[in-house]
């Protein structure tokens, strides 16, 4: 990292506190791990090339539909989030990527590469927004955007997106995220089937407008905003859209957008077998939409995600190149210690994952011993792989623990005096 926001000595006297005991761990797990045929360190190397990016709205405080209360040291402009976003990138060395949206991150490119460079950073996929109204918009979004029944509303929703595309070629960015909140809140208050069409229409014309080296990811979501029909509902309707606008556009999956029993890992192995897989937004959810910090309610379902990615992986599946993002909002904790914690535990799933013993595992599938099936999958999932993801990151610079270091700097009281305090508000994520 050529500049960071935390002393690189202070890492390296947290890190000196538990290296000899990293040691020990790390050794005993690589004893046992070679007793199943696996080499550490062929895990350690393939953890340490994993990456995801970090959403640049994430590092400010979220809320709810009811209330927000901001914490000390919000980032007031997209070059504060990237300051925040190198925190991350330098203490887990997990996330070498940012992820803007726009217009909330819409800068000068020259400036917004300079501070990228300044950390060693890249930018990841652009989103757009026409799922809000933003200050001096001609027409608003409050009845749809891409779907809007008027023409003129959804031209706007195009330009902006194509804005958004241009602005991403200035960065180095090679793709373009959409969502949208359009739907219906009442029985008979839009045509499914003439929303669609313009749905479908909308998005034809930003695909014209992709760079050839470019992918369009399009993200569906069960509801919300709208609760009585949202657009792009569910996975099927979104692997129709890839299908119709061509080989550039992907299935993007947020881990929070499906009912609580669906079977996401089943949706997972659905869009490899077919080449429609874009990526991910990793969070964790209870009851909704909720994007709560990965791993934190149901590590076991992220286990099993990706238990198919590296399938895939090791299969080297055709057009298979999955881009892997976090996407949460945090109320009532830290968001740069969420989102390591968040990328830390992506992480864990794929080591996790890497531990399959795949041959057997075909071997229980092709005979129908579905006990043993399955206890082959727990045998990975129950391995404290912590040593591994420990060892990756102090090999590549990153901290032991973290959060330790992170607290122990003093970043975010340093930050809070130099930020002017955010006021509290309404509802809604950053």
């Amino acid at each position: 990292m050529k500049n960071s926001m935390i002393s690189n000595d202070l890492v390296a006297t947290e890190n000196e506190k538990r290296k000899a005991n990293l040691q020990r761990d790390y050794d005993v797990l690589g004893e046992q791990l070679s007793r199943r045929a696996i080499n550490i360190e062929d895990i350690s190397k393939r953890v340490s090339a994993f990456g995801l990016a970090v959403p640049s709205w994430g590092v400010g405080t979220g809320g709810t539909r009811f209330a927000r209360f901001p914490g000390g040291g919000e980032p007031r402009n997209i070059f504060d989030k990237i300051e925040d976003c190198a925190v991350i990138q330098q203490l887990t060395r997990a996330t070498p990527t940012v992820s803007l949206h726009i217009p909330w991150d819409k800068a000068d490119p020259k400036e917004l590469n300079a501070q990228a460079t300044r950390f060693d950073l890249g930018f990841d996929a652009m989103n757009s927004n026409t799922f809000a109204d933003q200050e001096g918009q001609k027409h608003s979004y409050k009845f749809g955007s891409l779907s809007h029944a008027d023409q003129a509303v959804r031209n706007q929703a195009i330009e902006h997106n194509i804005e958004c595309i241009e602005i991403g070629k200035a960065l180095g960015s090679k793709a373009l995220t959409i969502w949208i909140g359009d739907g219906s809140n009442f029985p008979g208050q839009v045509s499914f089937t003439k929303s669609f069409e313009h749905y479908l229409n909308s998005t034809k014309e930003i695909y014209k407008a992709l760079p050839t080296d470019w992918r369009l990811f399009t993200e569906h979501k069960m509801y919300e905003p709208a609760f009585y029909s949202t657009l792009v509902q569910d996975w099927g309707t979104n692997y129709l859209i890839s299908k119709e606008l061509g080989d550039k556009a992907f299935c993007l999956v947020d881990l929070g957008h499906h009912a609580p029993n669906v079977n996401i890992e089943m949706i997972v192995s659905r869009l490899i077998q077919f080449n429609k897989l874009g990526g991910f937004h990793f969070n964790d959810s209870k009851y909704g939409d909720d994007d709560l910090d990965a791993g934190s309610i149901d590590p076991y379902r992220l286990f099993l995600i990706f238990n198919e990615l590296v399938e895939a992986e090791l299969n080297h599946a055709k057009g298979f190149n999955p881009a892997h993002m976090l996407d949460q909002s945090h109320n009532v904790t830290d968001p740069i210690e969420s989102l390591m914690l968040s990328a830390i535990e992506v992480q864990r799933a794929y080591a996790q994952a890497l531990l399959v013993d795949r041959k057997a595992l075909r071997g229980y599938q092709e005979s129908n011993d579905a006990l043993m099936s399955a206890q082959t999958l727990k045998q990975a999932f129950r391995t404290d792989v912590e040593p591994v993801l420990a060892m990756a990151r102090l090999k590549s610079g990153g901290a032991i623990d973290p959060v330790s270091a992170y607290r122990a700097s003093g970043y975010r009281k340093t930050i809070t005096a130099q930020r002017p305090a955010s006021r509290s508000g309404g509802g809604g994520i950053v």
